[in-house]
């Protein structure tokens, strides 16, 4: 009798699965070339629109760059848990379209935070840190930052994806690192992403996280499933 054993990744909806492969293909090629002395972080990784190290083709590899394995392993856990129950429901265009506005809007926020910081700086929105002039090393280190310091990670899209599964399993109930038992999505979620504004208004030295990039994947997450109508079906478990 031939037994016939299926693939551990069959079970696996197409978009989510392939995510998954191109981030950890993404994430074995910047170990390979960084070797080689190449930095794709700095090649593919986002930066300021007006940084002279910003690409147009950056605002989408950027969400496939991760800064280590931890970062990886923690956005590609998230993409599989709950990613796979909300592709089942919107389709799989529907959610590979999600993914990516919700990357982009993550972009988008993140950006409009910097701008603001750029021009309460310097009083205008493009400026040469290289040249600027100010006794402040402060102000001088956080336009450096901005400018020359690429920002990369799934973490927008993970966000989207986060809003979405409370919004459409509010009930369900998830494990959280350091608590001993399950809490509900509708009660976990909002503080997380209370946490995430205020870590993100608090600057806290030392924090190099784009805790906007967060929030904008975050609330465009909430957008298209408001604007889009989703709903779980009666029928799906929860």
């Amino acid at each position: 009798m031939n037994s016939v054993r299926s693939s551990p990744f069959s079970n696996i909806p197409p978009v989510v699965k392939n995510l998954l492969i191109i981030n950890i293909i993404f994430f074995i090629a910047t170990a390979i070339f960084e070797s080689k002395g190449i930095s794709l972080i700095q090649m593919l990784g986002v930066y300021y629109v007006d940084s002279p190290n910003f690409k147009v083709f950056q605002v989408i590899t950027y969400m496939f760059m991760h800064g280590g394995f931890a970062h990886i392993l923690f956005n590609m856990f998230a993409l599989f848990t709950f990613g796979s129950s909300l592709e089942v429901i919107m389709g799989s265009k529907r959610f590979l379209n999600f993914y990516l506005i919700t990357g982009l809007g993550a972009l988008a926020l993140q950006m409009l935070v910097q701008a603001i910081e750029i021009y309460g700086i310097t009083g205008s929105f493009n400026i040469d840190p290289l040249t600027y002039q100010s006794a402040d090393a402060g102000a001088i280190k956080t336009l450096s930052e901005i400018y020359y310091g690429p920002m990369v990670g799934a973490s927008g899209a993970i966000f989207g994806l986060l809003i979405a599964f409370g919004m459409l399993f509010p009930n369900a109930e998830l494990f959280i690192m350091f608590i001993p038992v399950p809490v509900k999505a509708k009660y976990i979620i909002p503080v997380y992403i209370l946490l995430e504004l205020f870590l993100g208004v608090g600057k806290f030295a030392g924090d190099s996280v784009a805790h906007f990039a967060h929030l904008g994947g975050a609330l465009f997450g909430f957008i298209l499933v408001k604007i889009w109508h989703l709903k779980r079906p009666r029928n799906f478990y929860e």
